[in-house]
């Protein structure tokens, strides 16, 4: 993909200090996993978030639940980063502060190397206990339950350390991921269809504070009107030219 700059912009991320990106399950998509909200493949599409992906449901019905659970951490894990994982990595080297904050569960910006990760939602890379919140790796969890949730030494049941509809998002969690929006000079919006709040607004309180947006998506969103530039390509295209225009625009912090 060709991409050009507009100078004003280009200006404005040469002087930025402060960075976050902010993702969702779009930027995922290349690697394989299904997106929750896009086309007749997605999670959504196929299954009630009801009936699923509630703490009621859960409890309603532990194995199915933990083994959909398992099913979804086995495609993960099987998953490899794409380019636009691997892009969004590079950028931890170019800004003096640089914060990638993901709505995503699949563990694959680590993988592609991105460093101090904020994940909103969870990982799927870990369960907890439903009681008392003791955690362990869900590979064990996995290879030593396959087929039900694992108790606890409290007697609760392990589930995947995820965050269900209904449930809270991760009070530290989002409190940095509200500061850096708040603060930052350049937010990248990337693979999320907005919808989901109080995620969603983390785009809005960057450009509340002035910084410059650019948004990642081939289909708008309802913040697309905010942003300074949107790429209307997949983040595996997009994104590795974004990487390669920003490094021209300044050196290595």
């Amino acid at each position: 993909m060709h991409l050009s700059l507009p100078p004003a912009l280009a200006e404005r991320i040469r002087a930025a200090r402060r960075v976050v990106a902010f993702t969702g399950a779009g930027v995922s998509k290349e690697s394989g996993l299904a997106t929750f909200r896009d086309g007749v493949d997605s999670l959504w599409q196929r299954f009630r978030p009801e009936e699923i992906a509630t703490p009621q449901a859960f409890l309603a019905d532990p194995p199915t639940v933990w083994r959909w659970y398992l099913e979804r951490w086995r495609t993960a894990a099987a998953a490899t980063p794409n380019p636009g994982h691997t892009a969004l990595a590079r950028l931890n080297d170019l800004f003096p502060s640089y914060l990638l904050v993901t709505q995503n569960v699949d563990g694959l910006h680590q993988r592609a190397g991105s460093r101090g990760v904020v994940e909103l939602h969870g990982s799927l890379h870990a369960a907890r206990c439903h009681a008392c919140h003791r955690r362990m790796e869900m590979e064990r969890a996995a290879q030593q339950h396959p087929e039900t949730p694992p108790q606890c030494d409290c007697g609760g049941l392990y589930r995947p350390a995820v965050v269900w509809f209904g449930e809270m998002l991760p009070a530290a969690a989002m409190e940095r991921a509200t500061a850096e929006a708040e603060a930052c000079d350049l937010l990248l919006a990337v693979g999320t269809s907005a919808t989901v709040f109080p995620a969603a607004g983390l785009i809005e309180l960057a450009h509340r504070g002035g910084a410059a947006v650019i948004e990642v998506n081939p289909e708008p969103t309802a913040f697309s009107g905010l942003a300074d530039l949107r790429l209307e390509a997949p983040a595996g295209v997009a994104l590795p030219a974004l990487a390669e225009e920003v490094a021209r625009c300044r050196p290595a912090s």
